[in-house]
């Protein structure tokens, strides 16, 4: 969407464009005042075809990525990223949310998370509902307001209780790297009580607090899936006769090609995808693991989303795949990838 001055104020995507062009014209009084002002302003529009939703997604994130429409608020913000920080103290570690993790020797970095409210919602349940929502921050050897409205088991004093404090730091670690979901239990368990006793006010809140917390689970999935960096091949049907084969890299789009599907022998389209693997990953440098920041975290969500999906089928090629001793894997992953995709398809059946 452009002004009258040709300049570019707003990104989207749709799967009828009709109608969700139409929707910023009709219907306004449940419009928001930043719609409202958008349509005010728009005096051209710009359409790019792409062949599937998900490249459309891909090249709308890009899009603004690149150009910073100023309707496009989200991505545009450099402080839209939130993480959360465990330091390294070994007598008391703070659990902290910020903007901009400077990261020292033994301190643990989670997220970059696209919602810092989301975040905020997350640690203020697990704070409380493992009762170390301590309202003395300094914890200077005092018991703080909340011990007293059983919030804070009293690490703010030391002793003991400095002691399991750092335990649940530990159990907040590994529920949000995934290898300890049991404080999430427990607010489910605290969730269900509330509600076997009518107390639904608290139970709306842990409902709240579950869903934020599973917000944040969710995210480390994405994030350590764009680190990993993994080759994956993608078929996404596009009609009746053609189908769409991408090759990604992590988060990256490295090519995609359509090829034709309708003939029932599929060894052409066998070698074909067999081909542009191995022509696309070999010339691709195989990179260690390394840390996501918030300028690839857009890409890596959509993308792990549309995998997750019953858009496409997919498969990892392991590095190991390509050497020629290990061909015969590849090959074998591909034929099955292959037969998968066209076998769901509802007009046609291949053997």
């Amino acid at each position: 969407m452009k002004d009258n001055l040709g300049h570019i104020i707003y990104v989207g995507k749709a799967k009828q464009l009709k109608r969700r062009v139409q929707s910023y014209f009709q219907n306004s009084k449940s419009h928001s005042p930043k719609v409202k002002q958008l349509v005010r302003n728009i005096k051209d529009l710009e359409i790019i075809l792409t062949d599937t939703e998900f490249e459309a997604f891909m090249l709308e994130c890009k899009l603004i990525k690149e150009i910073k429409p100023m309707y496009n608020k989200k991505m545009k913000n450099p402080q839209a990223y939130t993480y959360i920080v465990i330091g390294a103290d070994e007598k008391i570690r703070s659990l902290e949310i910020t903007y901009d993790p400077a990261v020292k020797e033994g301190t643990q970095v989670f997220g970059p998370y696209t919602s810092r409210s989301t975040v905020e919602r997350a640690v203020q349940g697990i704070k409380e509902s493992s009762r170390i929502l301590c309202s003395n921050p300094s914890f200077k050897n005092s018991l703080c307001l909340n011990h007293s409205l059983g919030l804070c088991i009293g690490m703010c004093a030391g002793g003991d209780a400095a002691v399991q404090y750092n335990k649940i730091i530990d159990r907040v670690i590994g529920l949000l790297n995934g290898s300890d979901s049991s404080i999430l239990e427990e607010m489910e368990q605290r969730m269900a009580v509330a509600a076997e006793h009518y107390d639904f006010e608290t139970a709306a809140k842990y409902r709240d607090y579950i869903g934020a917390v599973s917000f944040l689970i969710h995210k480390e999935k994405v994030i350590e899936f764009a680190q990993e960096n993994q080759n994956i091949a993608v078929l996404e049907a596009m009609n009746e006769q053609t189908l769409k084969l991408i090759l990604l890299k992590g988060n990256r789009i490295l090519s995609h090609t359509k090829l034709q599907y309708d003939q029932p022998d599929i060894t052409h389209l066998q070698a074909a995808i067999k081909s542009a693997i191995m022509t696309t990953f070999h010339s691709e440098p195989n990179q260690n693991s390394a840390a996501i920041g918030r300028h690839e975290i857009d890409e890596a969500q959509i993308i792990y989303s549309y995998l997750k999906s019953s858009s496409c089928s997919y498969i990892i090629i392991q590095e190991d795949w390509l050497a020629a001793e290990q061909r015969s894997n590849m090959e074998t992953s591909v034929n099955e990838l292959l037969q998968i995709f066209l076998n769901a398809l509802p007009s046609h059946s291949y053997n």
